[in-house]
């Protein structure tokens, strides 16, 4: 089906949904590259007014990706709630962006149409809206996750601890894990990513994050984020493993090209359950994600950026995950140039995940050949910590020495909390309490420095 609109006398047409959702997107590098970006402002409006006027109902009947091609989009059909989607069923785009910003519709409502809205749906509307509107949306919702502590509450943000090590080095990896946790990091994930894929190299890590949760009787939880055949091998070798890990992706091709399917990610999930490590929910998956990964692989099978990270979230949501992680400007300028477009790529990917009910954290990131710096990391910060953001990174001074870019710190964490007046996961800030690293009201105390020596004891680090 072809799609149409007039501007100052100029005819647009767009061959079909995924050309309409290609041109109607804000622009950015990504889809300059891969030609299916609007050529020009103009054209760009055109496609707006155009996808305005289509009728939700047609995200149905016409798929970006086909149904025979395509595992991720067996997914979206199959999986689609027909009784969530009856209240927007007789919408367009542009009058479900109405309903989205109504004052009357709050995180009840947008509870209960969840699974009723594919990721088509969620990107097309998000293609209408202004920074502004997709901050006022998202805020609205609260998805809620849990195993060792309450991710995702209102009035809260969480923060992965990330201490990574470029050897791996258990005393290096534990340095920076201590350090966190002195800034109250930590409340979603400690989570390590692994120089080595060596199974004789990452159970030490798995055996020392454990034993670190243990001996302190921290309410959080570990994951070491290798692929998901390592951590099922693992898991069957019986290491202690809390959160299955694994990146994803919105197309067959581009899960394949990571070495998974649907299949395996049900056997990881099935394995990580069965070890029952949770103790307060079994919210089991962490997720992570990224725009341009399907056009990196090329197998994005000519669909824009935004619609294909979408469609990633669909698979995410099958999985009842913990967290889902955005690394947003992580592949490079290539896909995300600047720090604008980094900017309204994080505001893009909390709102769409959101609308389809995930847990949505942030890694506010951008490499060093890109053209953004930390003002541009700061401004999003904030941006997202008003949009209510589940969780963002905490990495030893904003640089990660393994991965090579450039993040938010244990610091930058405290700063949003303080300027937004947020708190930690409940579990996580009694346990700061009792160890009399924060006061009654979450902020770090003057006594720091003596919680110190009993920490490194604990974790058995020299000190």
């Amino acid at each position: 089906m072809t799609y149409s609109s007039n501007i100052h006398s100029i005819h647009y047409r767009f061959e079909n949904l995924r050309d309409l959702l290609g041109k109607a997107g804000a622009a950015r590098s990504g889809d300059s590259l891969a030609g299916v970006a609007a050529n020009s402002a103009e054209e760009r409006v055109a496609a707006q007014l155009a996808l305005a006027d289509v009728p939700l109902q047609s995200f149905l009947n016409e798929a970006v990706i086909p149904y025979e091609q395509d595992e991720v989009t067996r997914l979206i059909h199959d999986s689609h709630d027909r009784a969530a989607f009856a209240p927007l069923s007789s919408f367009t785009v542009g009058e479900f962006r109405n309903w989205l910003l109504s004052e009357r519709t709050d995180d009840a409502a947008l509870a209960a149409v969840s699974l009723g809205i594919t990721p088509e749906m969620a990107a097309a509307v998000c293609k209408l809206m202004r920074n502004q509107d997709l901050i006022a949306v998202a805020r609205k919702r609260r998805v809620i996750t849990r195993f060792r502590n309450t991710l995702g509450l209102q009035g809260r943000l969480s923060v992965r601890l990330q201490p990574n090590h470029p050897t791996d080095d258990p005393h290096g990896i534990l340095a920076s894990t201590i350090d966190g946790l002195m800034y109250g990091a930590g409340d979603a994930v400690i989570g390590v990513n692994p120089a080595s894929d060596d199974p004789l190299k990452l159970r030490p890590v798995w055996d020392l994050l454990a034993a670190l949760v243990e001996r302190l009787e921290m309410p959080t939880q570990t994951c070491v984020l290798t692929h998901a055949t390592r951590q099922i091998e693992a898991i069957e070798q019986g290491a202690p493993i809390d959160l299955l890990f694994q990146s994803i992706g919105g197309t067959e091709a581009l899960n394949r090209s990571f070495g998974i399917s649907l299949a395996l990610l049900r056997e990881a999930q099935h394995a990580a359950l069965s070890l029952k490590r949770g103790t307060v929910g079994n919210n089991v998956m962490y997720f992570e994600t990224g725009q341009g990964s399907a056009l990196s692989a090329n197998a994005h099978h000519g669909v824009d950026q935004l619609t294909c990270e979408v469609r990633a979230y669909a698979v995410a949501r099958a999985f009842d995950p913990l967290l889902v992680n955005t690394v947003v400007g992580f592949i490079g300028p290539e896909y995300l140039f600047d720090g604008k477009q980094i900017t309204r790529a994080g505001l893009e990917d909390h709102f769409c995940g959101k609308l389809l009910g995930l847990p949505m954290g942030v890694d506010i990131c951008y490499t060093n050949h890109a053209q953004a710096d930390q003002n541009d990391v700061d401004d999003l910060l904030l941006l997202l910590g008003a949009a209510g953001v589940n969780y963002v990174m905490g990495v030893p001074g904003s640089d990660d020495i393994l991965l090579g870019y450039q993040s938010t710190s244990y610091h930058d964490a405290l700063y949003v909390r303080e300027t937004l007046g947020l708190r930690r996961a409940p579990e996580f800030e009694d346990w700061l309490q009792r160890m009399g690293l924060t006061d009654d009201e979450g902020q770090l105390t003057s006594s720091t420095e003596l919680a110190i020596p009993a920490l490194t004891r604990a974790a058995a680090l020299p000190t």
